[in-house]
């Protein structure tokens, strides 16, 4: 005969199922796989299955959350191209455009990854290789714009349309450079 306690257990199984449903951020979802997983494998023990409630706490649980880490935190990185070496007044003007981007980007659980180049055409050959998802580079001076002394292209087009609704800073133009183009004439 099955006790009440039982019963209590096998019912965390699909509210913990519909939690881990509805999570936003991947590494709450994350640690709700897990407890899913060790709600699984009491369930298992509990009805009698020692063998299949060991698998499931080994494999199903540390093993598989232990990849679905790496595998979350090396994909929620923004990369993002800047020259090396930029001084005086433009300085200031880039920390205060990357403080914005990471708080835009903070939002979305991602974190920002910034990569010096020496030079633009290195830059720009990074994008064009996929290397980055956006660049920042200062304005050329002979622009009619010149209060906004950067220009950030972005090449991932969910990124671009995020940056756009909500990226507040004065000192950047942004523009999507559309690489699929590219692609098709390799």
């Amino acid at each position: 005969m099955i006790d009440n306690y039982t019963y209590v257990i096998v019912a965390l199984l699909p509210l913990t199922a519909l939690m881990l449903v509805f999570e936003i951020n991947p590494y709450h979802a994350l640690v709700i796989r897990a407890i899913l997983g060790a709600v699984a494998a009491l369930v298992y023990g509990v009805l009698g299955a020692a063998d299949v409630a060991l698998t499931e706490a080994l494999v199903g649980t540390m093993l598989a959350i232990t990849l679905y880490v790496v595998a979350v935190r090396s994909s929620l990185v923004m990369r993002l191209g800047i020259l090396e070496g930029v001084e005086g007044d433009q300085d200031d003007h880039l920390k205060e455009l990357i403080a914005n981007v990471r708080k835009v980007i903070n939002k979305y659980h991602l974190r920002l990854e910034l990569v010096e180049y020496p030079h633009k055409k290195a830059l720009e050959s990074a994008l064009m290789a996929k290397d980055l998802h956006a660049t920042c580079t200062p304005s050329k001076q002979e622009t009619l714009d010149s209060d906004r002394p950067y220009h950030t292209v972005i090449r991932v087009h969910r990124l671009f349309e995020i940056f756009k609704s909500e990226l507040t800073s004065p000192v950047t133009t942004l523009m999507y450079e559309n690489l699929s183009n590219v692609e098709d004439k390799h």
